[in-house]
């Protein structure tokens, strides 16, 4: 079937069970073409830097989200920064309280009651403060019962510690238990490919999972990002078109426990209905896959991403298998991920080779009733005689008098 479509579509086709087919030869793009900036990385990071915000406070009323979304270095600059500026202003009042109350002008005075007991300084009003908030009490420094602002700034230390604690905790450990590293194992192939399954185009990429524990309910998404034109004139900038995964029947829902092949149909619906393998070469497009899913160890929503540029798509290539049969167990090769082989693929585009196959379709539909209706007028031509003067139908009834 293969052959037929090479040959309507004026394309040379090797015979499928050669071992080797004709290499493709790389694509090469005009010395003054300039590379396309990628949209999302290889690895998934978004190329977008957001410039000219002018409504800054917007972060701030979401702090504990700006928080977890700061890097690793300003994320503990800001754990140190909040412990350390509560003990040194709390430490600071109970020094406040101690200079007022005249307590450190009455340090050899046992008959005097101070405030907080072996509070001698700023020093000690600090380390008081430490122990206070962590609730350590080494028992050497304590406060009386003779100093009631005491016990005020006692309590509201107490709880604003408990609040810096529930907040600065909470903000590390939801930036430790962030499902961003999941992502590293979760891994897309280097390229694209483009060939025929079950005599349809298909574009087809490859993803895997690196780790024992399994992503559940992972699902894949693709995107088409390419700037376009309106009819009206309007030139939008990197517009986005999904390609359908598989979303109509379930396909898009993987169980990824071995590497998977997803395959993107190209029919009428797809953005590359009309693109052939000479058009590819000179397209310039980003494709975008998404896969999501949930970690089975922790439960939280992963998302990793890759992208393929137009040089990135191999038209006439298949991916290699991975799997492969061991004693009570499948074993998956990773070594040759990214490794594809080139076969026999029409260069014509989706649309040619649908019409290529509808005009076989149509060949074979009118060549079979004709051969049928041959042994029909041999038999009716030995009926009438063998006289060839008698002309008749060709499902042997007798001709019409205006056909005499």
């Amino acid at each position: 079937m293969a052959q037929d479509n090479a040959a309507f579509c004026g394309v040379p086709e090797g015979v499928p069970g050669e071992a080797k087919a004709p290499p493709v030869p790389p694509r090469r793009r005009g010395a003054g073409t300039r590379k396309r900036q990628r949209y999302v990385e290889k690895d998934g990071k978004c190329n977008v830097q957001h410039g000219n915000v002018r409504e800054t406070y917007r972060y701030l009323t979401d702090i504990f989200t700006t928080l977890v979304d700061l890097k690793w270095r300003f994320s503990l600059l800001v754990f140190i920064l909040a412990y350390a500026v509560t003990w040194l202003f709390f430490g600071l009042i109970w020094w406040f309280i101690a200079y007022c109350r005249g307590d450190l002008d009455h340090l050899e005075d046992h008959a005097w009651t101070p405030c907080v007991n072996n509070l001698n300084g700023f020093v000690s009003a600090f380390l008081f403060s430490i122990e206070t908030e962590t609730t350590i009490g080494y028992g050497h420094r304590v406060i009386t019962d003779k100093c009631p602002e005491g016990i005020v700034l006692l309590l509201l230390q107490a709880i604003l510690g408990s609040m810096v604690n529930a907040f600065m905790v909470g903000c590390m450990f939801v930036k430790i238990s962030q499902p961003n590293k999941r992502a590293e194992t979760l891994v897309f192939s280097s390229h694209a490919v483009v060939s025929l399954r079950d005599d349809r185009l298909c574009l087809m990429f490859r993803v895997g999972d690196l780790r024992d524990s399994h992503i559940v309910e992972a699902s894949i998404r693709a995107k088409l990002i390419k700037s376009k034109q309106t009819q009206e004139g309007e030139f939008i900038p990197l517009d986005q078109t999904d390609l359908s995964v598989g979303f109509e029947t379930g396909d898009d829902r993987l169980f990824l426990v071995s590497p998977l092949i997803i395959s993107h149909e190209i029919d009428e619906r797809s953005p590359f209905w009309d693109v052939s393998r000479h058009q590819l070469e000179k397209d310039d497009f980003e494709i975008v896959v998404i896969l999501e899913g949930m970690v089975e160890a922790t439960g939280m929503t992963c998302q990793a991403r890759s992208s393929y540029l137009a040089d990135e798509v191999l038209w006439g290539h298949r991916f290699t298998p991975l799997l492969s049969l061991e004693e009570g167990f499948y074993e998956v090769d990773y070594g040759g991920f990214h490794q594809t082989v080139p076969v026999p693929t029409p260069a014509c585009s989706a649309r040619q080779l649908a019409a290529a196959a509808a005009r076989r379709d149509a060949h074979l539909y009118w060549s079979i009733p004709s051969r049928l209706d041959q042994p029909l007028e041999e038999a009716a031509a030995a009926e009438g005689g063998g006289d060839p003067a008698t002309p008749r139908e060709s499902n042997g009834t007798l001709a019409s008098p205006e056909a005499r």
